[in-house]
């Protein structure tokens, strides 16, 4: 009999990825999403869509009824400066959405792997030069980046004190087809965008801040190996969490420069005032997600643009849908 997985929030850009890894792998998924911003157009045929909202009752019924073997947990508030503005919003969603679903883990009595997805540079900042090891302090700047290390405390204190089998993985930039190219996250998506218009990309400050991207398949695979790979027993609240991204520092600057290359495609580059609050330099160390998951990344960040621009292109054209 097939293993079976709950993708929450497998409608949105990185948790339609994490379905069609569970598929490929011969697991009955079911995805649950309020299409708040999740897209029918992203939901994998073969999988099981339930329409719901992770704070509802109904939600938790669904999880804890349904015995899943598995719980990639991706529904969450995304924006970071909608949480700076609406901080209440954000808290409601991203911490008692996410307590909603533990608690209804727990009541089920089944022994479900739920796997979060946590943030990485939102969470270690610039207080340490990068690559970040999981073990660096935390002061998160925005109530984003506080709601995930809150989930994350939570995790632990399930694991340890209930015996819930929690891993939490911290991305990088995660980039490539499906991307919502809105808002501040989906850089890649509205440089793919810019281009396929002609219209000029947008560069804040000197563009020689640095991001860790990393590719949504890669994503997916590790969602994969925290589900299927042996974990340490709960701990102290970096034990079972990884980070998932490349170690490499890309700068905004090489990005646009990359992406012109790749998509034979060439725009200006504007250049406006820098943001205010904005990390300078983020990179993760995923020598643990190496050594514990057996994971590290394999597409490198030519071939994801290229992947991710023909996605774009192909929908202009109507030749993708997914």
């Amino acid at each position: 009999m097939a293993k079976t997985v709950l993708v929450t929030g497998g409608a949105g850009f990185i948790g339609s990825h994490v379905a069609d890894r569970f598929l490929t792998e011969g697991w009955q998924v079911t995805i649950l999403d309020d299409f708040s911003s999740g897209r029918e157009e992203n939901l994998p045929s073969a999988a099981q869509v339930v329409r719901g909202d992770i704070t509802t009752p109904d939600a938790a019924a669904l999880v804890r009824d349904g015995k899943f073997d598995a719980l990639c947990h991706l529904a969450a508030q995304i924006d970071v400066r909608r949480s700076v503005l609406d901080p209440i919003y954000d808290a409601t969603r991203n911490i008692l959405g996410s307590l909603n679903i533990l608690e209804a883990v727990k009541s089920g009595g089944h022994p479900t792997r739920v796997v979060f997805s946590s943030t990485g540079g939102a969470l270690y900042g610039d207080f340490d030069p990068p690559p970040s090891a999981e073990t660096l302090s935390k002061d998160p700047e925005a109530p984003y980046g506080i709601a995930k290390l809150s989930v994350e405390y939570y995790l632990a204190y399930y694991g340890r004190v209930h015996g819930l089998h929690t891993v939490a993985l911290r991305y990088g930039n995660v980039y490539g087809p499906r991307q919502d190219p809105h808002g501040e996250a989906g850089v890649v998506a509205i440089f793919c965008n810019r281009l396929l218009d002609g219209r000029a990309m947008t560069v804040y400050g000197d563009g020689e801040q640095t991001r860790d991207y990393v590719y949504a398949g890669d994503v997916a695979a590790a969602n994969f190996a925290a589900v299927t790979r042996d974990v340490p027993p709960a701990g102290r609240l970096d034990a079972r969490a990884f980070n998932i991204g490349t170690g490499i520092e890309t700068s905004v600057n090489t990005l646009s420069n990359t992406l012109q290359q790749v998509s034979n495609a060439t725009t200006p580059i504007e250049y406006a005032p820098a943001r205010a609050g904005e990390l300078a330099r983020s990179a993760l160390n995923t020598a643990k997600a190496r050594s514990v998951l057996g994971w590290t990344p394999q597409v490198q960040l030519a071939e994801g643009l290229t992947r991710t621009f023909e996605y774009f292109a192909n929908r202009r054209s109507g030749a993708a849908t997914r």
